[in-house]
């Protein structure tokens, strides 16, 4: 048995599936979060633990001989967040996370003092990413700074409480701006304009390689009688990516998640900052990838739910067939934005509304917001030498068929839903964990799943969306130029 735990925004995923890949059992449960201040974003690593032990608690519940067969443990995780242990290895302040853009002031500082940074480690300095925060940090809480003694990102910090080592896999560490992405090691002058060192750094290993056994005591509390690795594991799009077998050259999908991602397997290191396009290592030895990001994809829809008091589902059952593309424009960029604009300091906005506007028609401007955004992305790595004809899709944004039909018709390519698509970060991650442990070859684990349908763009709705497009990329600039003009009065 091979367990995958997913540490998500909004919940922790876990999935225990069993030596043919079958599902046994999944539990879920939600994370809280907190915004202490505008542009915050942050998380107490003890919510993750405690989610953590409550799903496996779950699944014990429910499946305790097959728990107890364990061997293999994998992690996928929220990637960039920034967890600071003091040298007795305690936590000293909340989570940053992902979706944080506190930091705009220290991308610059960082690029200034590490011109090299965008061709050694593949990306731009944005807000979202692990080394501005220290600068954060630095500046604002130098106290925490100074007793700082490890940085870890979230799932290397619940690797730590489930064995004692500190670990890291080269997907996620790809997000921290301190990579070498080329060399697949730490990067000594990155680490040292923020005013760390490699020694601050935990270990690096593949995700498909062993990253610690589990101790005992959790063995204990799960019933489990065998050693069980844990994998080096993967951040959450690498995690998905093996989770869909897309391991190889020109494997492709896209994420309706909390965040957005169109993917891209690469064999080789592909930077292109210019458009905001992340270059990272892929979960597995000798591999690469490519990928632009939404930072607000379903949560959008998440968050235009609770503005309205309905459901998800409800808003959506509210719309009509879709004859009026564009109608409203909506910018999805209530936490900044990354590809193509690498713009912090954006914010979301609605466009063109009127006293006929209704409620349906703003639900699908959000639905297609989105989708422009992604459509941003998958420009940028066209733009880049990328070409995708089609992709799978992931997330809990796959299970609106009315979203997806949208998403098809902006992006122009057949898009494929898959088997578990919602698990398939904790997916995933169980493969590694069976890698981890049998040390098979990764084409003989991660195949692709089995795609149950397949939606093909709308031949009307493309043209008339290509139309909305421009009028969804020039309201950009017009938001931009309004948030940042000068008040007076």
């Amino acid at each position: 048995m091979f367990l995958g735990l997913d540490f998500g925004t909004s919940s922790v995923k876990a999935l225990l599936i069993d030596e043919a890949q079958r599902l046994v059992a999944t539990a879920s449960v939600s994370l809280p979060i907190s915004r202490p201040a505008p542009g915050h974003s942050e998380q107490a690593p003890e919510d993750w633990w405690q989610a953590m032990l409550d799903a496996v608690d779950a699944i014990r519940a429910e499946q305790p001989a097959a728990l107890a067969a364990l061997r293999g443990i994998g992690l996928s995780g929220q990637m960039h967040g920034a967890v600071l242990l003091d040298a007795a290895g305690e936590v000293l302040r909340p989570a940053i996370l992902w979706n944080d853009t506190r930091s705009v002031a220290e991308c610059r500082e960082l690029e200034a003092a590490f011109p090299a940074i965008h061709q050694v480690t593949g990306n731009l300095a944005m807000p979202g990413f692990t080394a501005p925060k220290l600068l954060w940090v630095r500046r604002h809480e130098p106290e925490i700074f100074r007793r700082t003694a490890t940085v870890l990102l979230p799932k290397a910090w619940i690797r730590f409480r489930l064995t004692g080592e500190r670990i890291e896999d080269m997907s996620d560490a790809s997000g921290t701006l301190w990579l070498d992405v080329g060399r697949r090691d730490w990067s000594d002058e990155a680490l040292a304009a923020t005013g760390l060192s490699r020694a601050q750094m935990p270990a690096l290993v593949e995700g498909s390689a062993p990253g610690g056994m589990l101790r005992r005591e959790w063995a204990e509390r799960w019933g489990v009688t065998n050693p069980v690795v844990v994998a080096g594991s993967a951040g959450d799009n690498a995690a998905g990516a093996v989770g869909l077998g897309a391991i190889r050259p020109g494997g492709a999908f896209v994420s309706l998640g909390t965040s957005g991602v169109v993917w891209a397997t690469t064999d080789r290191f592909v930077p292109y900052p210019e458009r905001a396009v992340h270059s990272f290592c892929h979960a597995l030895p000798d591999t690469w990838h490519q990928m632009s990001v939404t930072l607000s994809a379903a949560s959008s829809l998440s968050w235009w739910a609770g503005v309205t008091g309905l459901h998800e589902a409800v808003l959506i059952e509210e719309l009509a067939p879709v004859t009026t593309p564009g109608e409203v424009v909506f910018l999805p960029y209530l936490a900044g934005e990354r590809t193509p604009h690498n713009d912090g300091a954006v914010r979301g906005a609605f466009g063109n509304l009127s006293a006929d506007t209704t409620r349906a028609a703003m639900t699908q401007a959000v639905l297609e917001g989105v989708a422009f955004s992604l459509r941003d992305g998958l420009d940028a790595l066209t733009a880049s030498g990328t070409t995708i004809r089609e992709a799978d899709v992931i997330g809990g944004g796959s299970r609106s068929r009315r979203w997806l039909e949208i998403l098809a018709a902006v992006l122009g390519i057949p898009l494929h839903l898959l088997a578990e698509g919602e698990y398939g970060g904790a997916f995933g991650a169980a493969r590694l964990a069976r890698l981890a442990a049998t040390g098979e070859a990764p084409a003989v684990v991660c195949t692709p799943p089995a795609r149950l349908d397949t939606i093909h763009p709308d031949p009307v709705l493309v043209e008339r969306y290509a139309a909305a497009l421009g009028r969804y990329r020039a309201f950009y600039p017009a938001v931009t130029n309004a948030l940042h003009r000068p008040q007076h009065g």
